[in-house]
């Protein structure tokens, strides 16, 4: 799990299917005493899903009793303690996760992305996606936010990549697939988890103008 500063948008949360993987530090210095280094290969993974909640720091998530969820990932798993977000508000955050830059000056931002992007990688290296976004209206929508569903959450819809191509449009799709995905082996290799605002932190649930993280 990837979390972010108090000034940035939430935590990030990066899921490997199928596989693991850990991280080691150390010195860059080989004693002439140190057995040579091997070229471990490098692991293959099934599926890789990228879940990013919002409007939490660090400081708010980690130990947090009200997230007991997310604490057992950590200690399960592992925790990211120097990812930080880039700027504020969320949009332009989302675009970094997945183009390398920015782009948006916030989240009026409305323009057709051209920029090199993660979507547009996979596609050229035949490897198949999809966005699976929680109150989307409809597969294949790109339009603006709809109850819960918030657009500038979900990247995927800026991309020239999908909003020329009814085939990769139709890769945007409303997260109850997921399920369905899941049942017929039919998951793509890469995944965006898009939450709506009542479920990633951001809001309050329906009837309640105010609440606790236990209530998120």
């Amino acid at each position: 799990m990837f979390n972010v500063s108090s000034k940035a948008m939430g935590v990030f949360l990066l899921a490997v299917v199928s596989a693991s993987i850990a991280c080691g530090g150390g010195s860059s210095t080989v004693s002439t005493t140190d057995p040579a280094p091997t070229n471990a290969p490098v692991p293959q993974f099934a599926h890789v899903f990228l879940i990013v909640e919002e409007n939490h720091s660090y400081a708010d998530v980690v130990g947090n009793p009200g997230m007991p969820y997310f604490n057992s990932l950590i200690t399960k798993y592992g925790l990211a303690t120097q990812y930080f977000a880039n700027v504020h508000p969320s949009l332009p955050n989302y675009f970094m996760l997945t183009t390398g830059a920015t782009i948006a000056p916030d989240d009026t931002f409305s323009a057709t992305v051209t920029q090199n992007n993660v979507l547009r990688a996979l596609i050229s290296a035949g490897k198949t996606w999809k966005c699976y976004a929680e109150s989307l209206p409809a597969a294949g929508y790109l339009g603006l936010n709809v109850g819960a569903y918030i657009r500038d959450h979900n990247p995927c819809t800026y991309f020239s990549d999908v909003i020329n191509s009814s085939t990769q449009a139709s890769n945007v799709v409303p997260f109850t697939h997921f399920a369905s995905d899941t049942t017929n082996t039919t998951l793509p290799d890469y995944g965006l988890i898009i939450p709506n605002g009542q479920n990633d932190g951001h809001d309050c649930p329906p009837g309640m103008s105010v609440c606790n993280d236990s209530d998120k």
